[in-house]
């Protein structure tokens, strides 16, 4: 399976508006978005005053960037959409709802990674343990109860060090609670679609399955 080696940035381009892929950078005069707001490519700024796109080109993108936003491949995503089909409730929101109770992304929602995909590699490198077990799966679903922290050999390292002393709990979400003394975080409650603050529209990604 091919892993995306282009600019980030690009993707940004594509859709349109800052999908906060690159964390900081992209809160500074650095993001490229600021800079080339119009599709990446020869046709890119051609395509701002291309008439009004179809239904399915509207479904394709909302799919589009909510694989992008997480980070997710294509048949990964296929296998999230048919699970929050199977249970209860509106699928859009069961949908956003996995999508939000991934390990790597509850790691950067508790501010202990500055993008979704820096978590990805935290994780993965096994720098984080779920209820005092290492757990080295980005996609890993978390439930109410469960304590994520910062692993004892990984504690000595300077970067956490340093996040230690300048993460806020202002930043965390209402179903996180944040115990910075310790380097944990412990999910309260499952997410709300309230609580989720990404610009999507879930309702568009259902229609683009159903089709």
């Amino acid at each position: 399976m091919a892993r995306y080696t282009d600019p980030a940035c690009k993707l940004c381009r594509r859709e349109g508006e800052k999908l906060f892929l690159k964390g900081e950078r992209c809160f500074s005069p650095k993001c490229a978005f600021e800079r080339r707001s119009y599709a990446p490519g020869m046709h890119g700024r051609q395509s701002q005053f291309r008439r009004k796109e179809s239904d399915y080109a509207l479904q394709l993108r909302a799919k589009q960037k909510a694989r992008r936003i997480y980070g997710i491949y294509e048949r990964q995503f296929r296998r999230y959409f048919r699970e929050a089909q199977r249970q209860k409730g509106l699928t859009g929101v069961n949908l956003l709802i996995l999508l939000e109770s991934r390990l790597d992304n509850v790691v950067y929602r508790l501010g202990f990674a500055n993008s979704r995909s820096q978590a990805r590699q935290f994780v993965q490198h096994s720098h984080f343990d779920v209820n005092g077990h290492k757990t080295t799966i980005p996609s890993y679903l978390v439930k109410p109860g469960d304590v994520i922290s910062v692993s004892e050999s990984s504690r000595g390292k300077q970067y956490f060090q340093d996040i230690a002393q300048t993460l806020g709990e202002g930043r965390v979400p209402a179903w996180l609670s944040l115990d910075l003394s310790n380097l944990t975080g412990k999910v309260v409650a499952s997410p709300s679609r309230d609580d989720i603050d990404t610009t999507m529209n879930e309702q568009l990604i259902v229609e683009y399955y159903s089709r």
